[in-house]
């Protein structure tokens, strides 16, 4: 029997929708400083804003996820955009705090529609068990290549006009994402024991589980880091870095302010983690999901306690975007894989959903504190430190877990 083809249209047609709607995303934490300049906000303002969007994204995806399973992967997709696109213009006109805040939650459910819970499941069901991880693996990885181009698009558009031409831009480029939604016929590869299931059944058989629990409360440290990082990193690298030298390898490409180095990172992160997530998913395929997972998020965890006790210097910064960056969303494979292996891909979407909102009520938190901290003391000293203590408990907690598949009980 010929082996099942790994890339297929489904599986490129989700790239390509990842890759615009994670561009965006992954450039917000550019605008916090002109944003909150333009209008004298304080940090914590702005990053409320962010971290509603975050928090709105992560309520969005187990609903969405629903949407998709009973209405249709492309309608669920097609309303995301529509959400995405119409917050990003009317954040335009918004020039209260307050009006920010309620406009994310717009962009968040955009994301949910267009991001990782929709475009993940379909890949999963579409795959063949075999090539599963590794496909999720892929997605993950053209995700994370957005989050390459969208800071740095976002710094040059920037620098030849101001943030709301910019948004415009984006609301456009999110709406042209769906040109590739033909590509997304995804088959019922669910056995059918699944597909007679309904999704309270299997929901609920979920909910007792002790390892789904633990799965949910793993993926919220790795929120937080990310979401402090995304929406912090930038200005943190403005504030704190050394200046960059004239005859510096860095200053030969161009990047010659901290403002520029700080987008730079979030792209290397992006950049690193696109080989990071494709051999996450290389390796989900063989070895047991739950102690690379650990691993993983041990290794985010001395990463950052090394960065924060050493000297920040422009080297430094990209050695640790780059360290970070391999570890960034090598989660996601893992984590979705873990879902569908354990419960099935019938209803992967709403399942990974559930543990997505955990996910980002940690993002909320990590950037709201960080902004909060911020503005309290004028260091984000402390924010790092909460991120380290919870990425080491995250790599506890999935020690226990169970992966063999959790199976109907017979009638």
């Amino acid at each position: 029997m010929a082996k099942p083809p790994l890339v297929t249209p489904v599986l490129i047609g989700g790239c390509l929708i990842l890759m615009v709607s994670f561009a965006i995303r992954a450039s917000f934490g550019v605008f916090q400083i002109p944003i909150a300049g333009e209008f004298g906000w304080p940090r914590a303002d702005f990053s409320m804003a962010i971290a509603i969007q975050n928090l709105a994204w992560g309520l969005g995806q187990p609903i969405f996820g629903a949407i998709a399973e009973r209405f249709g992967d492309r309608r669920a997709i097609i309303l995301g955009a529509i959400l995405y696109a119409a917050g990003l213009v009317l954040s335009t006109f918004a020039v209260t705090p307050g009006q920010h805040w309620g406009l994310e939650v717009l962009v968040g459910f955009g994301i949910a529609g267009t991001g990782f819970g929709v475009i993940l499941a379909i890949v999963g069901r579409a795959a063949a068990p075999e090539n599963r991880s590794m496909a999720l693996g892929i997605a993950t990885a053209m995700g994370s290549a957005g989050q390459v181009v969208g800071p740095l698009v976002a710094e040059l558009l920037l620098a030849a006009s101001g943030w709301r031409m910019v948004f415009l831009f984006f609301a456009a480029a999110i709406l042209a994402s769906l040109a590739a939604l033909p590509l997304l016929r995804a088959p019922a590869r669910a056995p059918s024991a699944q597909r007679e299931e309904s999704l309270g059944t299997v929901l609920a058989r979920a909910l007792r589980d002790p390892s789904y629990s633990l799965i949910v409360v793993g993926f919220f440290s790795c929120g937080y880091q990310l979401g402090f990082i995304t929406a912090h990193f930038p200005a943190f690298v403005t504030e704190m870095c050394g200046p960059i030298a004239p005859g510096s390898p860095l200053a030969a490409l161009g990047i010659t302010t901290t403002p520029a180095l700080g987008a730079l990172a979030i792209s290397l992160i992006g950049l690193a983690n696109i080989g990071g997530s494709i051999l996450a998913g290389w390796l989900g395929a063989s070895f047991p999901k739950k102690y690379l997972l650990a691993g993983v998020y041990l290794g985010r965890t001395l990463a950052s306690v090394l960065f924060i006790m050493t000297p920040m210097t422009p080297a430094t910064v990209v050695l640790f975007a780059l360290v970070m960056g391999s570890l960034w969303l090598a989660t996601v494979p893992l984590t979705s894989g873990l879902v569908a292996q354990i419960y099935g891909v019938r209803y992967m979407g709403t399942l990974y959903g559930l543990v997505f909102l955990s996910h980002q009520i940690g993002s909320f938190l990590g950037i709201w504190l960080g902004g909060r901290l911020y503005d309290l003391t004028g260091t984000y000293t402390a924010v790092w430190w909460v991120g380290i203590g919870v990425g080491l408990l995250s790599a506890i907690v999935h020690l226990p877990i169970r992966e063999r598949p959790l199976l109907a009980t017979p009638a």
